[in-house]
């Protein structure tokens, strides 16, 4: 950085409850880290203001920009075009400025990929999913992409589990089925993988899922999107029946990681971003 170089490249975010998203601080502290002149800034952004928020970044030559609740969908048509896991799951989280041109890109998924494979690798593995929603697709299709061998969507409802499923049979080469959840679900035998990507447990670390534990066993992996806390219920019943684990806050840093990279060209440090992020959550130990 020159020594007197007062304009700093300029990321940010785009959503609505911004004052709730701690990513400012965890890609900050990258920045800081790094030594680059580099912002990023979380902006409260309304459904109808949208669009103007694009040409905004547009204008001021931003290097990319993030995509939370409620923009993931809608935030599409102001971009000059998409990523192949984007384009598949219809959902972008991060835009990145490729010779002047926004391109969507979906680093959930991406993120929580990155996390499983510090563990073991999905390729030929079945995977049982709770959830349909946003972070449900983009885990789904990241697995699927991966050559998961199935994948089993487990939702409340069968409206919102059923597009997920034909989305991931259509679109990719990995066989998905849904089952609408019943009391007490028992994970199936020969199950490798086990993921909550709903959003029980999110500011209740008590809450528990709707499962026979005892059917959570010892060589599966069980993987959870909560962050806060990022010990979970789920995580601590796994655990107990000698699961290996992965917190939700190894899937928010890694896709802060990747939107560095593609942001900068950095490889960013995660043990920094994850010590903030465990700063503001409080320290555990796993």
């Amino acid at each position: 950085m020159a020594q007197n170089d007062f304009r700093s490249e300029l990321v940010g975010s785009f959503s609505e409850g911004s004052n709730g998203n701690p990513t400012v601080a965890m890609i900050e502290a990258a920045f800081t880290h790094h030594g680059l002149n580099w912002r990023y800034i979380n902006c409260e952004v309304p459904p109808e203001k949208l669009g103007d928020a694009v040409k905004g970044a547009r204008a001021m030559g931003w290097k990319g920009f993030n995509c939370s609740i409620p923009h993931k969908v809608t935030v599409i048509p102001h971009l000059d075009g998409l990523g192949e896991s984007a384009a598949i799951m219809g959902a972008v989280n991060c835009a990145v400025n490729r010779d002047g041109k926004f391109i969507g890109e979906n680093t959930d998924g991406q993120g929580f990929l990155k996390s499983l494979l510090d563990v073991t690798d999905p390729q030929g593995k079945n995977v049982v999913m709770f959830g349909a929603g946003g972070a449900a697709r983009a885990i789904g299709v990241e697995l699927a992409l991966a050559g998961a061998k199935s994948l089993t969507v487990v939702n409340r409802s069968a409206s919102r589990g059923e597009p997920l499923v034909k989305l991931l049979n259509e679109k990719t080469k990995t066989p998905a089925s849904l089952v609408v959840w019943p009391k007490n679900y028992a994970i199936p035998p020969g199950t490798d993988i086990v993921v909550n990507a709903t959003s029980i447990g999110l500011g209740n670390g008590n809450e528990p899922l709707d499962i026979d534990v005892t059917s959570l066993k010892s060589g599966m992996v069980v993987a959870d999107v909560i962050v806060d806390p990022p010990d979970t219920r789920f995580l601590r019943d796994a655990r107990a029946q000698g699961c290996t684990v992965i917190d939700g806050l190894g899937m928010l840093i890694n896709q802060g990681v990747i939107g560095v990279k593609y942001w900068t060209g950095i490889d960013a440090d995660p043990s920094v971003m994850r010590k903030k992020l465990e700063e503001i959550f409080g320290v555990y130990r796993l």
